[in-house]
């Protein structure tokens, strides 16, 4: 180990001296790797013509061989600092929970299923509307416990059923203008403060949000999560699945194979499934399209499909 005298940087490097006590005038021996002190004893006093004070760092490990090896000294550890987890309060909530008739996303439901049925929809998932673009709709992220961690904000056509992509991709975030470093954001399913309102239902995971809510109209069987995305699943998301039994329902193209992986790690958590009900009934056109299972559902509507139950 290398030691040198510490170069001065302000009063702060400097030290009364334990031998003549003089006020920041006694210098400390660092170590030039760690940037420790050996010792507050060890150092000299710039008072050279009146204390002549000066211990080495030689000396000190003389005079303290026997010690010194039995003695290390033990150094810090710095923990890293813990952020909190960003919230959303309830009453940011609870305010969006309105003017529904500039909610193309709500609207969509009404003209899907009609007006009970869409009110009870908007009601169980407690989809929000947004001013970031008008007819826009919030998707909040509720987890077990009732917290909002978050709020996804989409525009749909009430045309096509589809999200508006053009000329921009409308999505965007609640914690997006408000996230500090303060905070971290931790995503949950949308969906998830279904889980203990049901705690007899198999559980379903889609990646869309819009595909969990029209689900839900077609099979109330289970309770229908998103994942957000096709990347969407995660540990540390799926560990408020422990002990239920869980089917994964991908969309098509690379959804399967991604999901199909991520069955496989999760089955320590929780009984998982993946389900092949798209890959089996969609034609070719659907398959380039990457159907998704509420595209699906949605055309049973219209085309007078009669069993939609067997999907598992």
């Amino acid at each position: 180990m290398s030691y040198t005298l510490e170069k001065y940087n302000g009063l702060k490097s400097r030290f009364d001296c334990p031998n003549c006590n003089g006020k920041k005038s006694f210098t400390k021996y660092i170590n030039i790797e760690t940037n420790e002190y050996l010792s507050d004893r060890v150092g000299r006093c710039n008072k050279i013509d009146r204390c002549e004070y000066h211990f080495k760092p030689k000396q000190f490990f003389e005079d303290n061989k026997g010690f010194l090896q039995v003695y290390k000294p033990q150094q810090k550890k710095i923990s890293p600092i813990q952020k909190l987890m960003f919230t959303i309060p309830i009453k940011q909530l609870d305010n969006t929970l309105t003017q529904y008739d500039n909610n193309n996303f709500a609207l969509i439901l009404l003209k899907l299923f009609g007006y009970n049925e869409a009110v009870k929809l908007l009601t169980l998932y407690e989809i929000g509307t947004s001013k970031k673009w008008s007819g826009a709709n919030i998707f909040w992220q509720i987890d077990v416990n009732g917290i909002v961690r978050t709020g996804k904000i989409m525009l749909y056509n009430i045309e096509t059923n589809k999200r508006v992509k053009q000329p921009y991709d409308h999505i965007s975030w609640v914690h997006k203008d408000i996230l500090t470093d303060t905070y971290e954001l931790k995503q949950c399913f949308f969906g998830e403060l279904l889980i203990n309102q049901f705690k007899t239902k198999p559980i379903a995971i889609v990646e869309s949000e819009k595909s969990a809510i029209i689900c839900s109209y077609f099979l109330p069987e289970y309770i229908w999560l998103s994942a957000g995305n096709i990347n969407g699943l995660s540990i540390e998301k799926f560990k408020v699945l422990k002990g239920r039994k869980v089917v994964l329902f991908p969309d098509l193209n690379k959804g399967f194979e991604i999901w199909q992986q991520k069955a496989k790690e999760f089955k320590h958590l929780a009984e998982v499934s993946i389900s092949d009900y798209l890959q089996r009934i969609a034609t070719p056109e659907q398959q380039t399209k990457g159907l998704d299972l509420a595209d699906y559902l949605i055309s049973t509507i219209t085309k007078n499909v009669a069993n939609v139950s067997n999907v598992a």
